[in-house]
């Protein structure tokens, strides 16, 4: 099995994040990639940490199928529609993005792995032009996560308040940062590139607030 068909698309097909779903729809590249994983065993895969790329790789490739499909998390229903009610094809089972990321992504116990499935949301992360791949994984994800923690739109640092505004992501998956970091502040701290910035947020008790999750698709519709 390979991902390169869906490295292809994606390497045509986003920019700095923005996906250009009218011209992936066009690419046939794509449902041929979606045949693929419908076809593959993927309990027939090699050990950690091929399925961690393989299951990312298969998360995004149907959060696109879904906004291809019609389907859309805009709205309250729209979500409950996308993220639950659509079922995607793996291994000839169906799953539903909801439960690929809870039942088989969560357990993997990778928490950068958050930052590298993407919603087809704004405030989502950035969905990157590659596809991952199983001997690059652990650096992908930590550009990935460094990406998102250090990009303003999505988290803010108020130093002289003593504030932390963090995505949505960091209060939804509270528990599994904290699992690996003792909390969610450590774990960001740990990947902020500003190191008196990340000493600080470290050891310093900063308030946390949340910011508000913009669910507008991150991209011209199809």
């Amino acid at each position: 099995f390979s991902h390169d068909l869906f490295d292809q698309v994606l390497h045509s097909h986003i920019v700095d994040g923005r996906v250009d779903y009218p011209d992936i729809q066009r690419n046939g590249h794509f449902m041929e990639y979606l045949a693929q994983l419908d076809r593959i065993d993927p309990a027939g895969l090699p050990s950690d940490p091929d399925p961690v790329a393989f299951w990312i790789n298969a998360y995004n490739a149907f959060a696109i199928q879904g906004i291809l499909d019609g389907y859309s998390p805009k709205a309250l229903w729209g979500r409950y529609r996308f993220f639950i009610a659509r079922d995607y094809r793996v291994g000839g089972e169906s799953v539903n993005l909801y439960d690929l990321e809870r039942r088989i992504l969560i357990p993997f116990q990778e928490p950068r792995i958050h930052f590298a499935i993407v919603c087809a949301s704004q405030s989502c992360p950035r969905l990157q032009s590659w596809a991952y791949l199983g001997d690059r994984l652990d650096e992908q994800l930590d550009h990935v996560t460094r990406a998102f923690v250090n990009d303003s739109s999505r988290n803010r640092f108020d130093r002289e308040r003593r504030i932390v505004y963090l995505s949505r992501i960091f209060d939804w998956f509270g528990d599994d940062f904290a699992a690996q970091a003792g909390s969610v502040q450590r774990f960001v701290a740990r990947h902020i590139d500003d190191p008196a910035l990340a000493k600080e947020v470290a050891s310093v008790p900063y308030a946390v607030e949340f910011l508000e999750y913009d669910w507008s698709l991150n991209g011209p519709s199809p």
